[in-house]
């Protein structure tokens, strides 16, 4: 074993590295047929610490049979290229005749096929396109000498759906090669569970697995971008443009520059404003997100590699990607909102092991200065979050069910032994079970009289879809990502630019223009879900909105908020950008007070709009989402009336035309745990929610189809059908699982039930402070702004804000 693991140190040395302890450990743990985890930093290396070990493997095997034995799993088809290229070229330079090939959404029919009838030693792919190979004929045979695989990335799958398609797709794999136990590796940045993530993945064996972890310390470096004076600086409403200035000579000297934005609204707004103030970086810059064309996106990443470009205005569609990518310079435009995020975004640059990480924060308005500083504490601390599993997918299930049903068929008997191994179904009933079987076979009790819905033949024993058109209906919607209706987007005279929502196109009229892959394109009409423009001369268009933009502050970014606010309260003011905002502070506490860990903060207020009441938990949007519908029902209990909320990260509001004695209000114990589900479900209308989570659950699960390529079923009619279907199964099976499943969704993710018990245990040992303000402060400014947005326009919005801005601060 000595002798092949010189081979992989021999390996680095030519390319002038020298490999790490963790990758000498990894490489070891594989020859020796282990499995597990290895966490290690952002450019340490993670990549060739496997990579090197199935090179390493096939060296030492005396035969090696056709077909594929690597499996490389990633979340994102975007990063396939890459990994694919440093696959090969050490490949090549081991000397081991390995054909690496990729299959994705992207993968022509020819290649498909071409895989198929000559399968590749090494397969990279994603979760979606792994299922679609488990749902051809043959497929236990195809994968028969499958030795390992590899999970890349496994904290961006984790607690997703997707993770579900992956521990689901690894019980079959496990039962393919009789004579070779699986080998399963996860590859991952550092996450709060890392142990968990560890289990999750290995299955019920985990106590078996390794886990290998790098004794090294990726030195992050934070530098905020300081705007010149925080009262002229905007308090909220705005993108951060007015700090753009600032940061183009940081661009300018630096060789490349990753430009990070939260959303793809925002990266085409940078992308614009960008070129307008700098004319100059024509030719060098560019922008990538997931909604551009896949042609773009890899003329983008290939083009940052060669060194070609200077600036790429991104989303998370770069947050990951394989080692050693050239980018000297990350910039971070808003909170990232998790500590996690952003600690992988600053990893971007010095990407190498050994090298620093250097990334500034630049804040969109004011009080984003407290979050660059809570977030240099945190990425210090090492405060990442950790990630939920998902836990009783249902409908998830039900996919992959019919999935091997399309396949080869199942056995109910061992498959159920298959799924009860996974984290996600290990305690699945035997009432359950039969449950979920009589669905796909035929539709249960309440779709048996409908046909199609009758999905499975029993022959021998053996569950099978033998219809053609349920088989290729099924395979079009394998997948977990559902969302609203994709459009793709295209010149006239031919060249596809992207995809875009529907719901944004539904709002445009021919002759109208937006901006859209940083060009100026004019709407010319929507035919055959094909959205066809021509380029315009316009200088003033619209930005396509796309949905799920605003994500909310994690709980370890809230805990340190709360305390970068404490040590102020303490003149403990250590950071920079704690100091800027010292003024905005200052009259915070003139108007109010600065709430410590130990308080919570209540501000009332009196103006033309009638009575405001503000709330200062700092649990993000989610939770205070929650918090202000149970506070507006309690205290509409006791009296009647009616609300108006708005909320940011930060806090809440509760607008009423009548003014009420708070204090007495108060003393209704309004963050009582008491009854707690009872009177959130009545005081935000949880109903409405869990038929909007069963849209997506109807989607997986196969109860609506959302139609052929070229043919797809308008967004408004599948809402309507999966409206029909919650409604038939409240009124005739009220314990339908899938019912049930979407319920528990809203309860466990979007109202976020653990966190919210825990603001709630936290706030009741907290003192109440109740104020009353003659005007709005600083904290209570941007909740306002965010209840305006409703009302106003962008441009009357913006005009209010600063006329709203200039009265405070003349006063």
């Amino acid at each position: 074993m000595n002798k092949t693991l010189n081979e992989g140190i021999s390996f680095f040395h030519q390319n002038n590295w020298t490999p790490h302890p963790f990758q000498v450990e990894t490489w070891e743990h594989y020859l020796n047929n282990r499995s597990g985890l290895l966490n290690a930093p952002t450019g340490s290396g993670k990549t060739y610490a496997l990579w090197i070990g199935c090179l390493l493997q096939a060296k030492k095997s005396k035969r090696t049979p056709k077909g594929i034995k690597v499996i490389w799993l990633l979340p994102l088809r975007a990063l396939a290229k890459d990994i694919k290229s440093a696959m090969e070229k050490s490949a090549e330079m081991l000397d081991v005749d390995y054909k690496i090939d990729i299959r994705t959404g992207d993968t022509s029919t020819k290649n498909r096929q071409h895989q198929k009838k000559s399968p590749p030693d090494c397969l990279i792919t994603t979760p979606e396109s792994l299922h679609l190979l488990l749902s051809q004929k043959k497929a236990t045979h195809y994968f028969r000498n499958l030795e390992a695989v590899i999970v890349d990335e496994w904290h961006e799958l984790l607690g997703t759906k997707r993770g579900v398609q992956v521990e689901l797709a690894l019980s079959r794999l496990k039962n393919c090669n009789s004579e070779t136990p699986l080998k399963i590796w996860g590859i991952s940045a550092t996450i709060g569970n890392l142990q968990e993530a560890k289990n999750i993945l290995l299955g019920p064996h985990s106590n078996n697995g390794v886990f290998v972890q790098a004794q090294m310390d990726k030195a992050i470096h934070v530098q905020s971008i300081l705007p010149d004076t925080v009262e002229k600086y905007p308090w909220a409403g705005h993108l951060g443009i007015k700090l753009l200035s600032k940061i183009l000579p940081i661009i300018k000297e630096s060789k490349s520059t990753l430009l990070f934005t939260n959303t793809r609204s925002q990266t085409e707004i940078w992308y614009q404003q960008l070129l307008n103030q700098a004319p100059e970086l024509a030719g060098s810059i560019a922008m990538h997100h997931g909604s551009l064309d896949n042609s773009i996106r890899n003329w983008v990443e290939e083009a940052l590699h060669g060194g070609k470009l200077k600036l790429v205005v991104c989303t998370s569609s770069l947050d990951l990607g394989v080692d050693f990518r050239p980018v000297e310079t990350i910039i971070q435009v808003g909170g990232p909102k998790g500590v996690s995020r952003f600690a992988q975004r600053a990893g971007r640059s010095g990407h190498a092991p050994g090298e620093t990480s250097k990334i500034y924060f630049l804040p969109t308005h004011s009080l984003e200065l407290v979050e660059g500083a809570a977030l240099r504490k945190a990425v210090a601390d090492k405060a990442f979050e950790s990630r939920v599993p998902v836990t009783n997918a249902y409908d998830v299930l039900i996919q992959y069910l019919v999935t091997l049903a399309v396949g080869d068929g199942f056995d109910p008997v061992s498959v159920k032994s298959e799924i009860k191994s996974t984290h996600c179904f290990a305690s699945i009933t035997d009432e359950m079970w039969d449950q979920l079987l009589a669905f796909i076979a035929t539709g249960g009790k309440s779709l048996s009289a409908y046909d199609e819905y009758h999905k499975i033949e029993i022959k021998e024993g053996i569950w099978k879809v033998t219809n053609r058109r349920i088989a290729m209906r099924h395979r079009l919607s394998i997948g977990t990502i559902v969302g609203d209706q994709i459009l793709t987007v295209k010149y006239i005279k031919g060249g596809t630019i992207g995809t875009i929502e529907e719901v944004f196109i539904a709002k445009l009229k021919p002759g109208d223009v937006f901006w859209f892959s940083g060009r100026n394109l004019e709407f010319i009409r929507l035919k055959d879900m094909i959205v066809q423009v021509k380029k315009s001369k316009k200088k003033n268009g619209l930005i396509p909105q796309w949905m799920g933009g605003r994500m909310p502050l994690s709980s370890q970014l809230s805990t340190f908020i709360r305390q970068k606010l404490t040590d102020f309260n303490n003149n403990e003011i250590i950071d920079p950008e704690m100091e800027k905002i010292t003024p905005l502070l200052k009259k915070q506490q003139q108007l109010s007070i600065i709430p410590s860990n130990r308080e919570l903060l209540i501000e009332t207020l009196e103006s033309k709009d009638g009575f405001h009441i503000f709330f200062y938990p700092f649990e993000g949007r989610f939770v205070h989402e929650v918090l202000a519908g149970l506070i507006a029902y309690r205290i509409s209990v006791s009296q009647p009336i009616t609300f108006s909320i708005a909320m940011n990260d930060y806090g809440f509001e509760l607008l009423t035309d009548t003014s009420f004695d708070m204090e007495e209000a108060l003393s209704l114990d309004l963050f009582s745990e008491e009854n707690l589900w009872e009177d959130i479900k009545s005081g935000i209308n949880e109903t409405e929610m869990a038929k909007r989570r069963f849209r997506d659950i109807a989607a997986i699960s196969g109860l609506v189809f959302k139609g052929y390529p070229g043919q797809k079923v308008k967004e408004k009619h599948l809402q309507a059908t999966s409206s029909i279907m919650f409604n038939v199964f409240e009124e005739y099976e009220p314990d339908h699982f899938l019912l049930n499943q979407a319920h528990e969704e809203v309860t466990n993710y979007q109202l976020e039930q653990n966190r919210l018990l825990s603001a709630l245990e936290r706030i009741n040992k907290q003192k109440i402070i109740l104020n009353r303000i003659p005007k709005p402060s600083p904290f209570s400014f941007p909740i306002m702004v965010d209840r305006l947005r409703e009302k106003f326009s962008t441009e009357t919005l913006e005009e209010r804000i600063a006329k709203m801005q200039v009265e405070l601060e003349t006063s």
